[in-house]
C-alpha cells in the first residue's frame, strides 16, 4: 500500500489506530456485567438476553473477512472511517433503545461497524510500520490496548451500570468513538486503493452466510444443546455453504481468499493457533465474572475492579513481547506464553465456593494476563508476516475471524461442559458449590487446550518456500534462536 500523503507522525497515527482497536474490545466486553439490568430495562427473556451479546458477536465474526477485503479494495482509511461512523451511531442507538428488537438490531449494526474498522486499522498499522523492530513494538501496543479494552469494558460496565444506568455503557462507547473518528481524519494519512480486480460477490456471500450459520448454531447450542434440530440444521447449512465457497473460490479470477495469502510466511499456522487461543480467551472472560458475581457475591463494580491486575499484566506482557521474541525467537516466545497462561488457568481450576479474590483470583489473573498478551502479540505478528501489501486488510480480517470463530466454538463447548458439571453437582450440593464445580471444569479444559496449543508451537518454524507472489519472501528479521531451526 502506497501512502499518498507524508506521514506526520507514525506514533500519533498508531495512537489513533490503537484507539480504534480499544473501542472494539470495549464494546465486546462492556455489556457482560450489565446483562441483568439490560434484561429488566427492555423486557427481555433469559434466552433473549443472550442475543444482546450474540447479535454483536455474530455480525462481527461473520463480516470480518468482508471488512478486510473491502479495506484492501476501497481504501483502508476510507473503510476505517465508515466503520467508525457506523459503530458510533449504532452505539448511540443501543443506548437510546427502549425495546428489545431495537437494542438487538443496534448491537448487530455495532458488530458490522466493528468488522469494518478492526481489519482496516490493523492493515494501516502494518503500512505505517514495515517489518522489523518498529512493527513489533507497534503490535505490542496493539496487544496492550486489546487487553486493556477488554478489562476496561468489565470495569466501566460495572461502574456505569451502578452509577448511571445500563444505557450509559453504550453512550460511553459512542462518546469514545468520536475522538477516534476525529483523530483518524486529522492524523492518519490517506492511502490509495491497493487491490485489483472485482469484488468476489459469490465468495463473499457464501462465506458470510456460512460463518453466520456456524456462529448462530454455536450460540444456540449453548442454550438448547448440541442435539437440537435447529443446531444440527445450522451446522448442516454451514457445511453446504463452506463447500460451495471452496468451489466458487476455485473458479473466481479474484477470489476473496486468494491462495497466495496462505503461501505467505506462516499465515496458516499463525491463524490456526490464534483460533485455539481465542477458544480460551473469550471463555475466560465469560466465566470469570460469573464466578466473581454468582459465587463470591461481588458487585458489578467490584467485579470490574478485580480485572485491573489482569489488565496491568496484559499491558506489561504486550510491551515485553517484541523484546522477548527478538531475544529467544518466535517459537520459544509463543510456547512460553501459552505455558504461562495454562499455569494460571490450572490455578483457577482449583477455585472453591468459599474462596476469596486474593487467594483464588489475583495470582492466576497475573499469570493469565502475561501469557495471553504475549501469545496474542506474537501470533498476530506471525499471522500477517510476509503478506503482500495489497492483502494486508484481508490478513487482518482473517486473524480476527480466526480468534472470533475459535472463541465462539470454545465458549459453546465449554458452556456445555460447565453446565453439565453444574447440573450433576446440584443434585447433592448447594448452588454455589454446584456452580463452582462447573467453572472448575471450564478452567481445567482451557488449560488443557493451551497445553496442546503449546505442543503445536514448533510448527511455527515451518516456512513455505514461496512468498505471496511466488517469489522468495522477505520476512522480518529474526533472532538467531529462530534462524537455527
Amino acid at each position: 500500500m502506497r501512502i499518498t500523503a507524508t506521514t506526520r507522525s507514525p506514533g500519533a497515527a498508531l495512537a489513533v489506530l490503537a484507539g480504534a482497536q480499544f473501542t472494539v474490545m470495549l464494546a465486546t466486553s462492556i455489556v457482560n456485567v450489565a446483562l441483568p439490568q439490560i434484561r429488566d430495562g427492555v423486557g427481555l427473556s433469559d434466552s433473549g438476553t443472550t442475543w444482546v451479546v450474540n447479535a454483536y458477536g455474530l455480525a462481527f465474526g461473520a463480516l470480518l473477512l468482508v471488512g478486510g477485503r473491502a479495506a484492501d479494495l476501497l481504501g483502508r482509511r476510507r473503510v476505517l472511517l465508515a466503520g467508525l461512523a457506523v459503530f458510533g451511531a449504532a452505539s448511540l442507538a443501543a443506548g437510546l433503545a427502549t425495546s428489545s428488537p431495537v437494542l438487538i438490531a443496534a448491537r448487530a449494526l455495532q458488530g458490522m461497524g466493528a468488522a469494518a474498522l478492526a481489519p482496516a486499522a490493523l492493515a494501516l498499522v502494518m503500512d505505517l510500520f514495515p517489518p522489523g523492530p518498529g512493527r513489533g513494538r507497534a503490535l505490542g501496543v496493539w496487544g496492550a490496548v486489546s487487553g486493556a479494552g477488554g478489562a476496561a469494558g468489565v470495569l466501566l460496565g460495572g461502574a456505569l451500570t451502578e452509577a448511571m444506568g445500563w444505557q450509559w455503557i453504550f453512550f460511553a462507547v459512542a462518546i469514545g468513538t468520536l475522538p477516534v473518528l476525529v483523530g483518524t481524519v486529522a492524523g492518519v494519512p490517506p492511502a490509495t486503493v491497493t487491490g485489483s480486480g472485482r469484488f468476489d460477490l459469490p465468495g463473499t456471500t457464501t462465506v458470510t452466510l456460512a460463518l453466520t450459520a456456524l456462529v448462530w448454531g454455536l450460540t444456540t447450542a449453548r442454550r438448547s444443546g448440541w442435539t437440537d434440530t435447529t443446531v444440527l440444521g445450522a451446522f448442516a447449512v454451514t457445511s453446504v455453504l463452506l463447500t460451495a465457497f471452496v468451489l466458487v473460490e476455485r473458479r473466481h479470477p479474484n477470489p476473496l481468499l486468494p491462495p497466495r495469502l496462505f503461501r505467505a510466511g506462516r499465515v496458516t499456522v499463525g491463524n490456526a493457533l490464534m483460533a485455539l487461543l481465542g477458544s480460551v480467551w473469550i471463555a475466560l472472560f465469560f466465566f470469570l465474572p460469573l464466578y466473581q458475581q454468582q459465587v463470591l457475591g461481588s458487585s458489578p463494580l467490584v467485579t470490574g475492579l478485580g480485572q485491573l491486575p489482569l489488565a496491568a499484566a496484559n499491558m506489561l506482557g504486550s510491551t515485553l513481547a517484541p523484546r522477548i521474541s527478538r531475544r529467544i525467537g518466535a517459537t520459544a516466545t509463543v510456547t512460553a506464553a501459552l505455558l504461562t497462561e495454562a499455569a494460571g488457568l490450572l490455578w483457577l481450576s482449583r477455585i472453591g465456593a468459599h474462596g476469596s479474590y486474593a487467594a483464588d483470583l489475583l495470582g492466576p489473573g497475573i499469570l493469565i494476563g502475561l501469557g495471553l498478551s504475549i501469545a496474542f502479540v506474537q501470533l498476530t505478528t506471525l499471522s500477517v508476516e510476509g503478506v503482500a501489501r495489497q492483502d494486508a486488510g484481508l490478513a487482518g480480517g482473517l486473524v480476527n475471524t480466526s480468534r472470533q470463530v475459535g472463541g465462539a466454538i470454545g465458549l459453546a463447548v465449554l458452556a456445555t461442559l460447565a453446565g453439565t458439571a453444574t447440573a450433576r453437582a446440584a443434585v447433592h450440593q448447594p448452588q454455589p458449590e454446584a456452580l463452582t464445580a462447573g467453572y472448575r471444569i471450564a478452567f481445567g479444559v482451557c488449560a488443557a487446550v493451551l497445553l496442546s496449543t503449546a505442543a503445536l508451537a514448533p510448527l511455527l518454524t515451518r516456512r513455505t518456500a514461496t512468498g505471496p507472489s511466488g517469489a522468495s519472501p522477505s520476512p522480518a528479521p529474526q533472532p538467531a534462536a529462530d534462524r537455527r531451526h
